[in-house]
């Protein structure tokens, strides 16, 4: 007999949510219901981001504490700490890589026309002219041909007519403000000095800090003083967890608000537009949306598959629904209490693992964002006719990785670290503005990719644990025998 009451799987009522509200858009700009969409629609799934966020910061603090009280033995956290380090590290390497060898074999920059190349080399140039202090990426020169003059003063009195707008005005004056920090300014934003502050401004890399301290600390003392405390953090983590689980339930919902929102936002009324938009950036997205798709589920399911035994679609399955909210938030730190719940819940990772792996891997592992990175800044030489070296594209690699380290502290990370990559290779950081009209779904499917990143290096350290603990006890076996 058929169970009637068996409920729809959450991952397909969210998926349904997300077509729905593609959907609903597409009506939506084509009826001019933007109003009314952008006033009562899309608080909802701000409401939805807010929410999640909310819950993070706590959960964040009382996770980190709990996982470490729960260790062993209190040396596993250096041990553990390290491991975790050293694999994001690797795979954030290995992203930026992927991305280059992606772009470099599909040239997505070079499906232009001429004629649009040739005034993006121009505008370069003359971006070059008035910025003498940057060393030249070549030696081509299109202002100095005598057969452009009339393109290249059409191209002059263009850019002179033309405001920066608003948005990359604030990119500008947020990449002005890291320029002014001193080399050491990522190793300073891990330290707070005051713990209330940075939980009201989600500091994430301090939160962590005083986490990890005040688990550590809470280890040494007497049981006898600190078990009272050890039971209120246990209690108030479980909390803020059954919290994110009552979200969840109106999950698909907000996703219809979110997507449905974001998506009239973008296009505006005009479905020319809309329709131009996913045209132009065709080649360029694809070439991300490749590089994100083989990272998330070839790279990850294979080194999770290869180092813990875990098969491929046990392990997709179990981080699904993690990846989904990921999808319609774009936020690690939002997606947070998702990945735990998928990682406790279906694939059985040990809470200790997972509240000491996946707060970290959420505030620093960027293998999504260096890949897009990666691509966007060669695209971007490509479609303004520039052709960087093999020793220039490794300057990338080096800047991204070493960039998406500290991304945390820094507002908009993904674009504003973009800007610090193109300046690395002597590139006009403006161009950010370029694949501004498509960045928000790039930024959906690269947070997919970092969430994935987390759940599959938790995995790994999980299991390294677990056969370490198992050498602990079998030596402490022998010992007692």
């Amino acid at each position: 007999m058929i169970n009637k009451n068996k409920k729809l799987a959450l991952h397909w009522q969210v998926i349904i949510g997300l077509v729905l509200g593609l959907i609903y858009a597409w009506f939506a700009i084509a009826n001019d219901w933007n109003k009314f969409t952008l006033d009562y629609i899309n608080p909802f799934g701000n409401i939805f981001i807010s929410l999640l966020k909310m819950i993070a910061v706590p959960l964040v603090l009382f996770s980190i504490i709990s996982g470490i009280i729960s260790l062993k033995d209190i040396t596993q956290l250096g041990r553990m700490g390290l491991k975790t380090l050293g694999l994001y590290l690797l795979t954030t390497l290995f992203a930026v890589s992927l991305g280059l060898v992606y772009v470099n074999l599909l040239k997505p920059g070079e499906n232009q026309s001429i004629e649009i190349r040739t005034e993006k080399r121009i505008e370069y140039e003359i971006w070059l002219d008035e910025n003498p202090q940057v060393e030249r990426v070549d030696e081509i020169s299109f202002l100095s041909d005598t057969t452009l003059n009339a393109k290249i003063a059409d191209v002059r009195s263009r850019l002179e007519g033309e405001e920066m707008n608003e948005w990359v005005k604030d990119k500008v004056k947020k990449r002005e403000g890291e320029k002014s920090k001193g080399p050491l300014s990522a190793l300073e934003d891990v330290f707070s000095d005051n713990i209330f502050r940075s939980l009201t401004d989600s500091k994430m890399l301090q939160i962590i800090f005083f986490g990890i301290l005040f688990g550590a600390v809470l280890s040494m003392i007497s049981k006898d003083k600190a078990k009272p405390v050890m039971d209120l953090v246990d209690g108030l983590n479980e909390v803020f967890v059954k919290m994110v689980m009552v979200i969840m339930k109106a999950m698909p919902f907000f996703v219809f608000a979110l997507m449905a929102g974001q998506i009239v936002k973008a296009a505006g009324s005009d479905t020319d537009k809309f329709i131009e938009l996913i045209t132009f950036y065709l080649w360029y997205g694809s070439v991300v949306v490749l590089g994100l798709l083989t990272m998330a589920f070839i790279v990850y399911p294979f080194l999770v598959k290869m180092l813990t035994g875990l098969g491929y679609k046990k392990f997709l399955s179990g981080v699904k629904d993690a990846q989904l909210t990921a999808f319609s938030t774009s936020s690690s730190v939002a997606t947070l209490p998702v990945t735990m719940a998928c990682l406790r819940d279906n694939l059985k990772i040990s809470k200790s693992t997972t509240s000491f792996v996946l707060p970290i891997g959420a505030t620093v592992n960027m293998d999504g964002t260096s890949l897009y990175q990666g691509i966007a800044v060669v695209a971007l030489a490509q479609f303004h006719m520039v052709d960087l070296s093999i020793a220039q594209q490794l300057i990338i690699v080096g800047t991204a990785t070493i960039a998406s380290i500290g991304a945390a502290a820094i507002p908009s990370a993904g674009l504003i670290l973009m800007m610090v990559v193109l300046e690395s290779v002597g590139l006009n950081p403006l161009w950010i503005a370029i694949i501004f009209p498509i960045d928000r779904i790039l930024d959906m499917c690269r947070t997919v990719v970092n969430v994935t990143g987390d759940a599959s290096v938790a995995a790994i350290v999980d299991s390294t644990e677990q056969k370490n603990n198992k050498v602990s006890d079998n030596d402490l076996e022998k010992s007692n025998s």
